[in-house]
């Protein structure tokens, strides 16, 4: 309880959250921290570097709740870290 209480006074203490998307599916307690996110107004930014699929669509980024909760909050996705670098900048600039 004491370590899940100080990662939620993380979040809403945090202007902004960078999400780690790898990983065949979102790890759950990514996905969790990402709604939470999402639902206290932060930004979040994601990041799959992962080549592998995910999910059951081919399609598919990662996780439909998640990619709509980074997308809805104004942040995006990237797919390497040279597209973070950027992405950070502008995600994050105000």
């Amino acid at each position: 309880m004491l370590v899940g209480e100080k990662n939620r006074e993380a979040i809403e203490s945090s202007g902004r959250m960078l999400a780690v998307l790898d990983g065949t599916d979102v790890d759950s307690g990514t996905a969790s921290e990402t709604g939470c996110a999402f639902a206290l107004g932060k930004k979040i930014l994601g990041c799959r570097g992962d080549f592998r699929l995910t999910g059951d669509n081919p399609g598919s980024t990662v996780n439909l709740q998640v990619k709509y909760f980074i997308r809805k909050s104004g942040g995006g996705i990237v797919r390497s870290v040279e597209d973070l670098v950027d992405a950070l900048s502008d995600v994050f600039s105000d």
